[in-house]
């Protein structure tokens, strides 16, 4: 993993998510757009203020509110894996979501399983 890859338990690049780049930043015209974009697309009302994460792995620090309930994270850090990629009963159902809407993400985690292995 390079040091511009930040690998998040279901797959997805923390770089390249709305809400990790507008907390690193700290800019607070991106946290307004991604809130949103992700009211529109989750159907949910996000408030910009909701839009601070670090990283689902971060220990301590700011996650968004959906990863503090996440299934996937919450497995992960059980098992305490780097990502769901390291898992020996990878993949499984929990993962379905995240690989039908984030192709990227699966083609990420196949990659790390198939060293990993």
């Amino acid at each position: 993993m390079s040091l511009k890859e930040m690998i998040a338990f279901c797959g997805l690049d923390c770089h390249e998510c709305g809400a990790f780049l507008a907390t690193k930043e700290n800019d607070d015209q991106k946290r307004a757009t991604v809130a949103q974009e992700w009211s529109k697309l989750f159907k949910v009302d996000i408030k910009p203020e909701d839009i601070n994460c670090e990283g689902c792995q971060s220990d301590g620090g700011r996650v968004f509110n959906y990863c503090k309930v996440c299934e996937i994270r919450k497995c992960g850090k059980e098992k305490d894996l780097k990502n769901c990629g390291y898992c020996g009963e990878y993949p499984c159902h929990k993962l379905d979501f995240i690989f039908n809407n984030a192709p990227d993400a699966k083609k990420r985690l196949d990659k790390i399983n198939f060293f990993f292995k």
